[in-house]
């Protein structure tokens, strides 16, 4: 089963670049410690904190993320979840809202995105949670090989 998590304030690009790989994390930047830890319980779901606060949430299992850096937090969580990356399913959650993302058609967003877009972009993804919409510029490119890195270094010899 892949592990799901909750993640507190003091890791939120952990979080992101989490979901970016497809992964399940709640996290709101102003979540309040207590709603963190009955996440973290009451769901079964991984809390992952750099608070010394939060490291020990009776009934709760937690990591104590240990560094600032994205890449070595990602190497950690990885190692420590456990959590297979060669499992991931990159972009099929809503970095901002962590909701599924679903297809959607040109005519489903054309009022939800820059004119250029519409007129450039013939495939889409939207987040039925956040309304916010996705598709296949050149950021997309750029962000599919930093997360084959991230995987590369947080699994070292493992195919990217």
């Amino acid at each position: 089963m892949t592990p799901r998590f909750v993640a507190d304030c003091m890791v939120g690009r952990l979080a992101k670049w989490l979901r970016a790989f497809g992964f399940d994390v709640l996290y709101d930047p102003f979540a309040e410690d207590a709603w963190v830890a009955g996440q973290a319980r009451d769901t079964g779901r991984i809390l992952l904190t750099r608070d010394t606060g939060l490291h020990y949430v009776y009934g709760a299992r937690t990591l104590f993320v240990q560094s600032d850096h994205v890449e070595e937090q990602l190497r950690q969580v990885v190692k420590e979840a456990p959590l297979d990356l060669d499992l991931a399913q990159p972009l099929t959650r809503c970095t901002v809202c962590n909701g599924p993302l679903v297809t959607a058609s040109r005519d489903d967003v054309w009022e939800r995105v820059p004119p250029f877009i519409y007129l450039t972009q013939e495939r889409y993804a939207a987040c039925p949670e956040c309304g916010r919409v996705y598709w296949m510029g050149t950021h997309v490119a750029n962000m599919l090989a930093r997360l084959r890195e991230l995987r590369r270094k947080a699994q070292p010899g493992r195919a990217a």
